[in-house]
């Protein structure tokens, strides 16, 4: 059975309780993050650290968790050598249900469990992601993760409709993210483009690494906005996120991009993103 970590303590699974009156579960006042684990380790942790100061404190949400100790501690009890953990903050559990945060403040509700998962060794990054293209409909703050995925999970259901994997998203004519990763592409003159960091998208970890990757190769890279035209024109699409590294996208709305097979491009930027987190 698997050992998850609720508030200090690492329980089974199946004894991990969370009040109903919890701000996560009432109004969604929760943030979290998920970090690949290969070779029995997690991965970027600073960048994900970073992010996690951001999000709570758009979120209004206290918390001094030594992370580190906790993931580390969760990853070797379930012997994890590859796969995802995950951890998540929600503004606690107050005696009753109120719009506004108690006060005094309660403390924060914390947990955190382990994900088994193929990372490296999966069939997508051979034969790339098909997607539909969908209108943007999720709440203007973005840039926090927070648990407010609602959204994303409709428009992933959308997507399993229609037979594909997944939906980019769509807001006033540019492509803003996948529902779950951050979307690029290599358009015609070979240039990486990526959607700017904003409010309107996440600040990907695995996108930092991604883009700093590609600058190794030699390739130019352009933080900006781009089309579903030019997403069609592209040479090469692809996804990075922390739960999958880095995808290939070979078919958008019935339609190849480039070839239709995934690129060689995406496929070093994956391979040598791989091969950065092995060396820990």
């Amino acid at each position: 059975m698997r050992t998850v970590w609720l508030n200090g303590e690492f329980l089974p699974e199946t004894e991990a309780k969370v009040s109903i009156f919890d701000r996560g579960l009432l109004f969604a006042q929760g943030v979290y993050e998920v970090s690949p684990v290969l070779d029995g380790h997690y991965c970027n942790w600073p960048y994900h650290a970073a992010r996690l100061e951001r999000s709570k404190a758009t979120a209004r949400i206290s918390d001094d968790t030594d992370w580190p100790a906790v993931l580390a501690e969760l990853i070797a009890r379930n012997n994890l050598t590859e796969g995802r953990v995950y951890l998540q903050i929600t503004g606690g559990a107050p005696e009753d249900r109120d719009f506004l945060s108690p006060v005094p403040n309660v403390p924060a509700t914390r947990f955190a469990f382990t994900q088994d998962a193929a990372l490296v060794d999966i069939p997508k990054a051979k034969t790339g992601l098909k997607i539909i293209l969908h209108p943007e409909g999720r709440w203007a703050i973005r840039s926090a993760k927070t648990t407010q995925l609602l959204y994303a999970v409709l428009a992933k259901e959308v997507a399993r409709e229609a037979g594909v994997d997944d939906a980019w998203l769509v807001e006033n004519g540019v492509i803003t993210e996948q529902t779950s990763a951050n979307a690029h592409i290599i358009d015609a003159r070979g240039v990486l483009v990526s959607h700017p960091v904003d409010t309107g998208v996440l600040p990907g970890v695995t996108r930092i690494n991604a883009l700093a990757i590609a600058r190794e190769m030699g390739l130019a890279v352009e933080e900006r906005p781009f089309t579903p035209d030019e997403l069609f024109a592209a040479r090469e699409a692809f996804v990075s996120a922390a739960g999958s590294l880095v995808l290939p996208v070979v078919e958008v709305d019935g339609k190849p991009i480039g070839s239709g097979t995934p690129g060689p491009l995406t496929g070093e930027i994956r391979d040598r993103y791989i091969a950065l987190l092995r060396r820990g």
